[in-house]
């Protein structure tokens, strides 16, 4: 007892002592920790600050990038001077709304007057730029003081561009404001120093532009606060040039070092209630707590510059790749590559053989296009089916189109997905920096414009980027803009109608709608052409829509036993084609046994379900389903079967040499014997002699059209053949002012 007593207070003593020093061990750690967690969150909170600091000079920046593309430009000089509303519009302020998203937009005179004026995507009278006249003035009158005073020389060693930019307060919200004069881009077209109109783009900083420049680097909760609003730290002023604050950006903040604390905590409570012995354990935990942070950052950090999907590098690492290997190229004779690859048909794929089998595609591409390029060379997948190759130390386009001809190889070996077997192509745009100063988005459009030409030449291609491309893209657009008002004002775009024929050549069957377009310079263009371009530029649906709804409407006031309209496959792709069509039967009043809708090969070869299911819904509505240019695809009587067509039209080219070749003599007997055994009418097209029509009626064609019985008439003329128009319509002028 004695000896127990004895040691008591030296255990006690020791206890207390072991207890003291874990106690002040575990201060000095938590302490520590605190401290830690603190400055952590500070070096994050200041690394946050220079990211959205970075962003919006970024900005402004693209901004002043965006308003230079249509500044320098001898169009911009000549209709601004000329006062064309409609072309400022379509290209100096509306355009820039829809395409950039500038909200508004001013163009000012040598003088400093207001002609044009655009606010959030609507033409506004021009004076309204009284109301933001103040504001703007200081940095139209820097942007005139550049233009009168001495050429500055630029960080290339050539001239400085002539822009001034700053952040003004435009009704209360803060806006980026970037002013440049319109300046010819050639020497075609002169302007005397003084004379210069100048372009005002502006910009709200509203939080959605906030949000993108957050998106950039992964923060949340990023908003705009006003001068009124209360800041906490995490927020960055808005100021312009004088140094007055216009308001503030202000985000969630990130604590990694608080988030430690709040992982820790439980373990350093039990580290008190377990004594010293435990405390080793949780500083092993504290150990492997800050592990856990540190690969948590590290795989944020990976997944913000690679695709979840592929694990290639994804468009802001590519991006930011590009650049240094344009910044390298550029104290070098060699030059860089941008491959713009697109896979062939990749939507077909995921119609066919479902998401999992397109993303298992995306997939193995991606795997192939690394093995193929060098370990110095970078792929990166941009988005949906879309990848970029980066290629250094290019000496040549020889060198680019080596590569592609190796990527295209690759890809067109089969893929094995979802136990199918699938073959597919790649089409490419190819575009090589044009020495110092490239620029790496001036790159990529490039590359992207080839891409368009190589898919618009037939696909499983490559292009390399030729300087008329530009010009032939802003044609296209030009004649998109104008088949667009085409359609919404209703003039130039019209239908003939071509009568189809009994075989006795005087009963007429049905007609024909063929669409006319009579433009006001260009005269009358080919239909086949801006056809094409609608089809290209996603206008087809809305042009093919007034087509079905204007020979609907002409129909439905004739004695025409049917209308027949040609349908664009890209038409049938829509599941809601079939309602549409039901829609405008019902709005015209045409019976749908009245409608034949002219369909080509191509579509039937395709096998898509929801084409299928378009052909077989209108057929049980009512509507009649034509083959045209029968002979000249790649049929088969397996899809004829299937898909149940109500008649096949012989392809012109068969029966214009049916005097004359015995081929074709063979084939069309052939074709018009095969409508006869599936049960379906023939009708010939092209029909342009006598001798053409005996021959066809002697092989029992059913219907005839051509020039020979009668060309394609405009509606009045349709209407003075016997038997057309209605009773009381002499002429068919009711019907024409219908």
């Amino acid at each position: 007892m004695n000896s127990g007593a004895q040691r008591s207070p030296l255990t006690n003593q020791v206890t207390l002592t072991v207890l003291a020093l874990a106690a002040f061990a575990l201060v000095i750690v938590v302490g520590f920790g605190f401290y830690a967690a603190m400055q952590a969150d500070h070096a994050s909170l200041e690394r946050q600050k220079i990211f959205f600091a970075n962003g919006l000079q970024d900005q402004i920046a693209a901004v002043e990038r965006e308003q230079e593309s249509i500044s320098v430009w001898d169009d911009s000089v000549i209709n601004a001077k000329a006062g064309n509303e409609t072309w400022m519009a379509e290209n100096l302020s509306v355009w820039m709304y829809s395409y950039y998203g500038h909200n508004r937009v001013y163009v000012l005179d040598a003088a400093g007057r207001p002609i044009h004026a655009m606010r959030e995507g609507k033409l506004v009278a021009a004076n309204l730029y009284a109301e933001d006249e103040a504001a703007l003035r200081p940095t139209v009158e820097k942007l005139r003081s550049l233009i009168a005073g001495p050429p500055a020389e630029g960080a290339a060693g050539g001239a400085a561009k002539m822009v001034a930019e700053d952040l003004v307060s435009l009704g209360g919200m803060p806006a980026i404001v970037s002013i440049a004069p319109l300046v010819p881009s050639t020497d075609r077209v002169t302007q005397a120093p003084g004379t210069e109109y100048l372009h005002i783009s502006v910009e709200f900083i509203n939080d959605a532009v906030i949000a993108r420049i957050a998106g950039k680097y992964l923060l949340e909760g990023a908003h705009l606060l006003s001068l009124s609003q209360p800041t906490g730290s995490a927020a960055i002023p808005l100021v312009d040039s004088r140094g007055v604050i216009l308001g503030y950006i202000g985000w969630d903040q990130e604590r990694p070092g608080l988030t430690l604390v709040r992982k820790a905590g439980p373990a350093l409570i039990i580290a008190v209630l377990l004594a010293a012995s435990v405390l080793a354990f949780l500083l092993r935990r504290l150990r492997r707590a800050s592990s856990a942070l540190q690969t948590s950052r590290n795989e944020a950090q990976y997944l913000a510059f690679h695709d979840t999907l592929t694990g290639l590098p994804n468009r802001a690492l590519f991006e930011d790749r590009l650049r240094r290997a344009l910044l390298i190229a550029s104290h070098d004779t060699a030059k860089v590559a941008l491959l713009y690859l697109d896979i062939d048909r990749f939507k077909h794929v995921n119609d066919t053989l479902g998401h999992p089998a397109g993303d298992e595609l995306v997939r193995q591409t991606a795997a192939r296009l690394q093995r193929t390029i060098r370990d110095v060379d970078t792929v990166a997948r941009l988005g949906g089916d879309e990848f970029a190759v980066i290629l250094i130390d290019v000496h040549g386009v020889r060198d680019a189109e080596d590569v592609s001809e190796r990527l295209q190889q690759r890809l067109r070996e089969p893929f094995k997905l979802i136990d199918d077997q699938v073959f597919v192509s790649a089409s490419i745009g190819i575009a090589l920096s044009a020495g110092p100063g490239a620029d790496a988005d001036d790159l990529l459009r490039k590359a992207d414009i080839a891409l368009y030409e190589a898919k618009r030449n037939g696909r499983g291609r490559y292009e390399v980027f030729a300087g008329d491309m530009d010009d032939l893209l802003l044609r296209k657009r030009k004649v998109e803009s104008e088949l667009r008002k085409a359609l919404t004002g209703g003039t130039g775009i019209k239908l003939n109608y071509q009568p189809v024929f009994a075989v006795d050549g005087r009963t007429i069957l049905g007609a024909e709608a063929l669409i006319r377009w009579s433009h006001e310079v260009h005269g009358a263009l080919p239909a086949a052409q801006f056809i094409a371009i609608a089809e290209e530029r996603g206008m087809i649906g809305e042009l093919g829509k007034w087509v079905l709804r204007e020979a609907c409407r002409f129909a439905v006031r004739t004695e025409l036993p049917w209308m027949a309209v040609n349908v664009s496959p890209l038409q049938l792709r829509d599941a809601g084609f079939a309602g549409m069509v039901a829609a405008i039967l019902a709005e015209t009043g045409l019976a749908p046994v009245r409608l034949q809708l002219e369909i080509t090969e191509n579509v039937l070869l395709e096998n898509n379900d929801t084409i299928a299911a378009a052909l077989v819904a209108l057929r049980q509505s009512g509507i009649s389903i034509v083959l045209d240019d029968f002979g000249t695809g790649y049929s088969s009587l397996s899809y004829l079967r299937r898909h149940a067509i109500d008649k096949l039209k012989i392809d012109r080219s068969f029966v214009r040499l049916l005097d004359k070749d015995g081929n074709s003599t063979a084939i069309v007997r052939a074709l018009v014997d095969l409508a006869i055994a599936l049960e379906v009418e023939v009708t010939a097209e092209g029909v342009e002699t006598e001798e053409q029509k005996a021959l066809l009626v002697g092989m029992g064609c059913h219907q005839l059209q051509g020039y020979l019985l009668s060309q394609p008439l405009d509606p009045i003329q349709l209407l003075g053949l016997p038997g057309l128009a209605p009773p009381g319509e002499e002429d068919g002028q009711a019907i024409a002012s219908a």
